[in-house]
């Protein structure tokens, strides 16, 4: 079973649109996202305001940076 990853993201940001779109096949196959918009807490803004989309596995924290595919998303849940 794939980890449980959050996108993290922002209302109005066509790249976090197009990161959905990227991991849309994959939820369709089981992968659960979170996603989170960083403009609902400060500390988020300032993490990953220059950086969404960027999804991260709950599991391990570990983060995939922008810009990804669906084979990078893949690759990023095996390790």
């Amino acid at each position: 079973m794939p980890p449980e990853c959050r996108l993290f993201g922002t209302l109005g940001c066509h790249l976090c649109e197009v990161a959905e779109a990227e991991l849309l096949p994959l939820v369709e196959h089981g992968l659960l996202v979170e996603l989170v918009d960083i403009g609902d807490e400060a500390g988020l803004i300032e993490e990953y305001g220059l950086r969404i989309p960027v999804l991260r596995r709950v599991d391990t924290g570990a983060e995939l940076d922008w810009p990804f595919d669906v084979e990078q998303i893949v690759a990023f849940l095996r390790k």
